[in-house]
């Protein structure tokens, strides 16, 4: 995936081992219901973090409950009365918070009891985070932590901003839908038209995370991937005549379907061009070519079909020799003009490098580092390093593939980086 800022991986709410709580035992879901019964955001989402914790500190050595996601409400609704209990004493403000039911009715009924703990509010709660009152920017951060699960410094690394930036961002942005006082439900169509772009861009924003996660010692972090096609599946079939939700769901189909061969045997990243091909998820990729095939010819053209459609081309390509590069060229010129992006300019540069040589992907590169949010960005050093390598300066490509692992946060990318440059020029390694 190619264009938007970047996104970074799991925070607290990420799928951990031992039976750890994570994205699989839906903390979206647990903190959509929470907010569906008080109503107060900021409140509620401590209150899920605290559960999380909770469960992760519990469930290894107690085993996972029969109703996880259950468990999780009950426990966080515990967590928020005593909260508000404790600031009504200190404070005597009783209406702090107005609880949908009794306390005492709320505590005394098992997990297993609730009838609302299977609902899911998650596609509602990100209609919520999109609310018309806040900026783009600030809609997309507050459901990159609401439902990605990302911490406040994942989140600014991702739009290229200080954390005390975002953190204040973040905060504004929960008082805001708590002064709106927006229940959680799904919005009328006029609004929920107005918010799609966002929500659409935070879904995009998450999944590429989950296929690429910017910092740790995994390449990829699955659950993040697996929750942004489920939540734009449950879009889809709320909108089905959408092409744009259409196109982004045909996208996230096409990427993951590469995902088995994307690493070794030891975790190391393996470019596009070097994986096994037969490895790919051929489910995913038929059926992400039959959502692009239905959905090209309807309507107006956007950025997610366009990029579906450069990575169909790509996976419709049986080895890496047969793609057809021109085509995708095309494609990516038609993305630049339609959603100009530095990333979508970077990528562009890779198919004019594939079409008339390395020197002029080069060239292109120029112009990125002007821009101060991608010049010393790790993807454009590594695009330097490759076209450098195929002009035969080896020396320059050595030492940008050293530039660009120093300024990578993931482990294996930056392996993958230090590896192309000792490769190259092992004596200054």
């Amino acid at each position: 995936m190619c264009s938007g800022p970047r996104g970074a991986r799991a925070g607290p709410a990420a799928a951990g081992p031992g039976g750890a709580p994570g994205r699989a035992h839906g903390a979206p879901q647990v903190l959509g219901a929470l907010i569906r019964r008080y109503g107060v955001f900021d409140t509620c989402e401590d209150a899920v973090q605290e559960a999380l914790l909770a469960a992760a500190l519990q469930w290894p050595a107690e085993g996972t409950p029969d109703n996880p996601r259950g468990w999780l409400v009950t426990v966080a609704s515990r967590r928020l009365v005593d909260q508000v209990r404790s600031e009504q004493a200190r404070r005597r403000r009783e209406d702090r918070i107005a609880l949908a039911t009794p306390q005492a009715e709320l505590l005394s009924r098992a997990a297993d009891a609730e009838p609302d703990t299977d609902r899911d509010d998650s596609l509602a709660l990100l209609f919520l985070c999109c609310h018309p009152a806040l900026s783009e920017p600030s809609r997309i951060a507050l459901t990159l932590r609401a439902i990605g699960g990302l911490t406040t410094a994942q989140i600014a690394a991702a739009f290229l901003v200080p954390e005390a930036t975002m953190a204040q961002r973040i905060s504004r942005a929960k008082q805001t839908v708590k002064t709106s006082a927006t229940p959680l439900c799904m919005p009328r169509a006029a609004d929920r038209a107005e918010r799609l772009e966002a929500v659409l861009h935070v879904l995009y924003l998450i999944f590429n995370e989950g296929y690429t996660a910017t910092d740790g010692a995994d390449l990829t972090a699955p659950a993040l991937s697996a929750e942004a096609i489920r939540l734009t599946h449950l879009l889809h079939r709320l909108l089905p005549d959408h092409t744009e939700t259409a196109g982004l769901l045909a996208l996230m189909l096409l990427t993951d379907a590469r995902r088995p061969a994307r690493t070794g045997p030891d975790g190391d990243l393996v470019p596009l061009a070097e994986q096994d091909r037969a490895r790919w998820n051929r489910r995913l990729v038929a059926e992400g070519l039959d959502l692009i095939s239905r959905t090209l010819p309807r309507g107006q053209v956007g950025p997610y079909q366009l990029q579906a459609a450069i990575a169909a081309v790509h996976d419709e390509a049986e080895h890496v020799d047969a793609t057809d590069w021109p085509q995708i060229l095309t494609l990516y010129d038609l993305l630049e003009h339609l959603a100009p992006n530095p990333m979508v300019t970077l990528n562009r540069a890779v198919a004019v490098a594939m079409v008339h040589g390395p020197a002029a992907g080069l060239d292109l590169l120029a112009a990125l580092e002007s821009d101060k949010r991608t010049a010393r960005h790790h993807r454009l050093l590594a695009a330097r390093a490759h076209f450098l390598e195929q002009l035969g300066d080896l020396d320059a490509a050595a030492h940008a593939y050293r530039e660009a692992a120093r300024r990578a946060t993931s482990t294996p990318e930056r392996r993958h980086l230090t590896t192309r440059a000792a490769r190259l020029a092992p004596e200054q390694n």
